[in-house]
Order: structure tokens, then sequence, then C-alpha cells
């Protein structure tokens, strides 16, 4: 059966580009199972920036992009063999949008020499590019995340957290467990207490950890979770009557589909986010041009400037960015995955660039290099307005506390690397 799912994934794969281009970029997504909701709409963005590239630019450097699409339904298993499936194709770099699936694929591409981008998720010790060579998180990954939460509430609190109760509900994956160690390092560096309180999927079922919190009355609570869970999470906190704006979610639990479904109870909700929000910024304008007004928008154009539609393209912004670099540097726009990871290690998207793409402040600079592959981790704070039915940005783009972070990377990439055999490079 695993034999026939491939060949009939390599089949329609084949049938939708007979002509492969140089530049393929398959969207390993999930529009389907517990997760469809979310994952549909970062693959709208994906295909649609893609699609404006096709359209109005003619592709990158003369070159049309391909963007083959596989259903992975947020499942490690079908997500590796959708890679398997696609990685003979010409494919350059992969963006699964899992963790799980991310983990996965680290030891098959750094053996295959494909590039993975993985921006916000998947392994963070990935940052360390000695270690990780084909791996890339910027602008920012997990533990950046939580310390930049955690720097938020300092500010919120005279710079002092001492005493403070914290509670971490968390989705029980790997991608769920990822900002543990760090938020334990920077309880013991701040003085409060932090309370761990795992959510099994999918994450309906969470009265046990509220009526938790509802006993412990914490200060705060950050979220790390996906899906229904999230919504579901929302919904609890407001049935206990938890003040939404001490109640702040990672960037994967802030969207509109997290919290529409609670209505006015989840305003004030807050949550993180590494990029801008809505649709005032000059390239959705030219999206409503090339791509959606002649009707090659991804699923019709649906989801066009929610949280994770934004978010899917700005993935594929940053690829595309890495692709022009690569071209750059090789002198030819037939480019090979070798050479893309090149183009990511040379890659500095500035506050410029961004403006000449047409996302004013929309991200922090993106510049990487051969050591670093995950950027600056800058990262801001949205807050819900349930009466507009939208994000707010309430704060500036925020460094993480690196005197922390920094170790943790070392001693997990390191720790990677010994038990992979793999041997550092010298950058």
């Amino acid at each position: 059966m695993k034999r026939k799912f491939t060949a009939l994934l390599t089949a329609g794969i084949m049938a939708a580009s007979p002509a492969l281009a140089d530049l393929v970029v398959p969207n390993l997504s999930y529009r389907t199972g517990a997760y469809g909701a979310n994952g549909t709409q970062y693959a709208d963005g994906f295909n649609d920036y893609f699609t404006l590239l096709n359209e109005r630019d003619g592709g990158i450097g003369g070159e049309k992009i391909q963007v083959p699409e596989c259903e992975t339904a947020y499942n490690t298993e079908k997500g590796v063999e959708c890679y398997e499936a696609t990685k003979d194709s010409g494919a350059l770099v992969y963006n699964p949008l899992s963790t799980g699936i991310t983990y996965q694929l680290i030891p098959k591409v750094s053996v295959d020499k494909k590039v993975l981008y993985t921006p916000g998720y998947g392994r963070t010790s990935a940052k360390n590019g000695k270690v990780f060579e084909w791996i890339f998180n910027a602008p920012a990954n997990y533990w950046d995340g939580a310390s930049v939460a955690i720097k938020y509430l300092l500010d919120e609190n005279g710079g002092d957290l001492n005493g403070k109760k914290i509670a971490l509900v968390y989705h029980n994956s790997a991608y769920g467990k990822e900002p543990i160690r760090t938020l334990q390092d920077l309880a013991e560096k701040h003085g409060f207490e932090l309370t761990e309180l795992p959510v099994d999927a999918p994450g309906q079922e969470q009265k046990s950890q509220w009526l938790q919190i509802r006993r412990d009355r914490p200060d705060y609570v950050i979220m790390w979770g996906w899906g229904v869970m999230n919504q579901a999470a929302i919904q609890e906190a407001a049935n206990i009557r938890f003040p939404m704006e001490n109640f702040i979610g990672i960037w994967w639990s802030g969207s509109e589909v997290d919290v529409k479904p609670v209505g006015a109870q989840a305003n004030g909700y807050k949550a993180l986010t590494f990029h801008g929000v809505g649709t005032d910024y000059p390239i959705y304008d030219d999206l409503q041009e090339y791509v959606i007004e002649p009707g090659k928008a991804s699923q019709g154009g649906e989801h066009v400037g929610s949280v994770l539609y934004s978010r899917g393209m700005y993935a594929a912004l940053v690829i595309s960015e890495a692709i022009l670099k690569a071209q750059e540097l090789a002198g030819t726009s037939e480019i090979n995955p070798e050479q893309l990871r090149d183009g990511f290690e040379q890659l500095d998207i500035t506050p410029e660039r961004l403006t000449e793409l047409g996302l004013p402040d929309f991200g922090p600079e993106i510049k990487m290099t051969c050591d670093n592959h995950g950027g600056s981790g800058m990262s801001r704070m949205q807050q819900w307005d349930a009466e507009a039915g939208k994000w707010n940005l309430i704060t500036e783009f925020t460094e993480p506390d690196k005197e922390v972070l920094e170790p943790l990377i070392t001693e997990d990439s390191e720790a990677y690397a010994k038990e992979a055999g793999v041997t550092p490079r010298d950058c």
C-alpha cells in the first residue's frame, strides 16, 4: 500500500507539472484532518505568493516556480512519504509546517542535500548552522518566542516577576514540549513559579487542566497549542473567567480560527507573532490584480489576509529571496539545492527590501550566516479585538534573551551532533 501511495503521489505531481521547471518548491500541506482549518490557510498563502511571482514577474530570475502540493494531514508518516515522492522531482526546499515531520526529515535532507526551511517551528537548535547545515528556521524559533513572552511580562510588571505564577498549557507532542526547558531556565532566572499542563491531541478535552488553573490561580497562562486545542483553551479560560489580557499564545495559537469561535469572550486575548497583520500592505494590491481577480488564487482566495495566510505567504517570500540570492551567487538562474543553501546562508532581507517587496515593517530583518540559520529571533505581541474582528499589534519587535538561549542552542545542537555522528562545520 505504501508503494502504491507513493506511486500515486508521484503520478499526481508529474501530472501537475508535465515539464518540470528548474525551480520546484513542493508544498507539503494539510487541508484535511484535525488541523486542516489551520493548514489550509497557510498553504493558500504559500501557493499564492509563488503564483504572484510567476504572473507578475515571470518567476524568479526568469525561471517559473512549480509548487506541487502533497497532502500530509499533519501526519508524520504521510509527511515523510510526501518527501520521498517529491525529492527527485527537482525539489529545492521543503517547508512542511509540522515539528513532527521536521524531526523526521532532518536526517533525510542532510543525506539527500535538500534545504529544509521551518520558520517558527521545528527543531529550535537547528539555528546552529555548524551542526544543521541544511536546516534554516529564521526569523524566530520556539525558544525565542518563550523568551519574548517572558520579556513582555517583565515589562508589564516593572521588570520583576519574582513570586509570580505562570502556567504553560501545551500540546502534548514534540511541538508543545519545545519551550519547557527554556521556560524552566527563565523561571530560575526571574523567580517565577512555572506549572506545566499537557493537553493530549487533538485538544478538545481540557476541563481538568482549567480546573487546576482555577484552583492554582496563576497570574498568567502561556499556551503552546495548535488547531482545535486553541479555541477549546480560550473557551475554557472564558468559562472560568480567567482574564484574557493575561493569556498569551505562541504564534501558532494566534489566528482568527482560534478566537472567532469563542466570540466576544475572546476579546483581549494575546499572542506572539513574527510578522504583520491585516491587508494594509501594498503587496495585497498586487495579489488582487495578478492572482485574485484573474481567478488564480489558491482555493478561490477565501482566506487572503488572515494570519496564517500571511504566514504562508511570508515563508514563500523568504524562500524566493533565498532563491534570488542563490542565483546571484551562482551566476545562473538554474540553481540546485546546494546553491540554494548558499543563498540562505547569505540572505539579508533588510527593512528596505521588505518595503520594496510591498511589506513595509512586516517582519524583522532576516540575516543569516553559515553558523546562524535562525536570524535575530525577534517577535512582537498582538491582541484580539473581538468587536472589530481583527488582531492589533501592541508592541514593536523585541529581541529574545540571548544570555539564556545561546547556551541552550549550543548544548542541544552539540548533543544532536554527537548522537547523529555529525562533525560540526568550521564556519
